[in-house]
């Protein structure tokens, strides 16, 4: 099976497809890595398939922030300049002047 490459990289700002939540990207898998239950917890008409890319996100919506999981369909640009208010956020990324988000350098020693 070949993997696809992921549409979206790390730092940037989506959305989610149904759901009303958003988030910044943190970490991308280039298909699914997560557990069965996880999976099996989909409702089966909306189960993403397997064989795209997911994506880690410091996530939000209008009542609490949290790390979300989401299949490459079920995500969309995030174009409303917003921050995000995760309060992980600033352990991983720096924040530019134009409110784009910038993976730290990471110290390998």
């Amino acid at each position: 099976m070949e993997k696809r490459k992921a549409k979206y990289a790390i730092g940037e700002v989506v959305k989610h497809r149904i759901y009303p939540f958003r988030g910044v990207i943190f970490d991308v898998d280039p298909s699914f890595s997560n557990t069965e239950e996880w999976y099996n917890s989909i409702p089966e008409d909306i189960r993403p398939s397997r064989d795209q890319p997911f994506y880690h996100l410091f996530a939000e919506n209008a009542e609490t922030e949290y790390i979300a999981y989401v299949s490459e369909q079920n995500l969309l640009p995030d174009t409303s300049r917003e921050p995000i208010r995760h309060p992980q956020i600033r352990d991983v990324f720096d924040i530019d002047d134009r409110g784009r988000y910038k993976a730290k350098a990471r110290n390998l020693n």
